[in-house]
């Protein structure tokens, strides 16, 4: 019987990790690290397998980076746009707030308001 290759048997190391889906375990068994053997020597179902979720794993991880820039740079954009609202924001009333109305227009107006509510009356 040949000796197979040291590539070979990680190989199919890898495909039956995969095959049981133990993803963590083939990735401390050298996942994406692994490459066909130049002999060609590989089960190419095996070879296909681990090609495919290493093809998974790339594009996974390829998105995670891209959501955690996206996350990033909505922060910082949020961030610039409560610094900008703040700065334009006055400190403080440049003039004294004043009453809409005056304390005695504000008395006559109520003493109105009352006399036509009674008047409304049945």
């Amino acid at each position: 019987m040949p000796a197979s290759c040291p590539g070979c048997e990680q190989a199919h190391a890898l495909a039956r990790l995969l095959a049981d889906d133990e993803v963590d375990a083939a990735l401390q068994a050298g996942l994406m690290a692994w490459a066909p053997c130049a002999s060609g020597c590989n089960a190419p179902a095996d070879a296909d397998a681990i090609t495919r979720a290493q093809g998974r794993l790339r594009t996974a991880w390829a998105a995670r980076e891209r959501y955690r820039q996206r996350a990033t740079r909505l922060e910082r954009r949020a961030a610039e746009r409560e610094a900008r609202r703040v700065t334009l924001q006055p400190a403080g009333p440049a003039t004294p707030v004043r009453p809409a109305l005056p304390a005695a227009a504000a008395a006559i107006l109520e003493r109105a308001r009352a006399k036509a509510a009674e008047r409304t009356k049945p």
